[in-house]
């Protein structure tokens, strides 16, 4: 089996593989202060909790955008696992040539998406990511990751919101009855629902004009099923692209 890991700011998302085959996957909180063993014992009680022997792990695989977590995941790996990691980055096969001005400066978490719905998709393509940070990333009929945009993701747009506007009250990010609210907590909602919906629609729109072509535009993150079902550019949800792509670049590099 594979485990395949992927840590972003907020969260980090665990998946096991059988062949191509996703047996299993979990969604932990990122802790930059838990070790190495507690990151371990976690991950046995995970699999246990399913009926899943970890001894039968036989490589493990990493996209990281939290830098000072390496080490931790190196020491968890080689208690719990005896595995030595890959850590997408940097020197790793990928099979897709990287057209950014510093190849190293883009994410390992956006090239891992891009690969996954290349492979799945062909090009071209648009892949939004609903994390800490919503990215957008363009890659080109050839497969080559062009490049993409960055904005604040729905959590960090909110709880500025809520911190800087201090007679509004904390509501959930979910659709309202209607866009013209009747209410403060509607009101709310229809400012960030329909607000993040037309960002995204706005950013692949100019995105699509750019690459000259139709792109398909493929969503993954967290929120990506509630914003595709009112978004008028999102064609395609794909909960585990990341998970995906990390099992594509391993085999890529077997």
């Amino acid at each position: 089996m594979l485990l395949a890991i992927d840590v972003g700011n907020t969260n980090t998302v665990l998946g096991v593989f059988e062949g191509a085959a996703l047996r299993q996957h979990w969604r932990i909180e990122t802790s930059h202060t838990r070790t190495g063993d507690e990151y371990g014992i976690l991950v046995r009680q995970l699999f246990a909790s399913v009926g899943l022997d970890h001894a039968a792990v036989r490589a493990v695989v990493v996209s990281s955008v939290v830098p000072p977590l390496a080490l931790t995941l190196h020491q968890m790996c080689a208690r719990y696992f005896a595995l030595q990691p890959l850590f997408v980055g940097p020197g790793v096969k990928t099979g897709m040539p990287i057209l950014y001005e510093n190849p190293r400066e883009v994410g390992a978490d956006r090239v891992v998406n891009a690969v996954a719905a290349f492979e799945k998709w062909k090009g071209p393509l648009i892949v939004v990511d609903f994390g800490t940070a919503t990215t957008f990333d363009a890659v080109t009929p050839r497969g080559e990751y062009l490049g993409g945009a960055i904005c604040p993701g729905v959590s960090i747009s909110m709880e500025a919101l809520f911190r800087s506007a201090s007679k509004l009250p904390r509501v959930e990010f979910s659709r309202p009855p209607q866009v013209v609210g009747r209410n403060t907590v509607h009101s709310m909602q229809s400012g960030l629902v329909f607000g993040y919906v037309g960002l995204v629609d706005g950013i692949c729109g100019r995105m699509a004009e750019e690459l000259g072509t139709g792109p398909k535009v493929v969503a993954t993150g967290g929120l990506a099923t509630l914003v595709a079902g009112l978004s008028r550019a999102i064609t395609a949800v794909d909960e585990h692209l990341t998970l995906d792509g990390l099992r594509i670049i391993f085999e890529r590099n077997r």
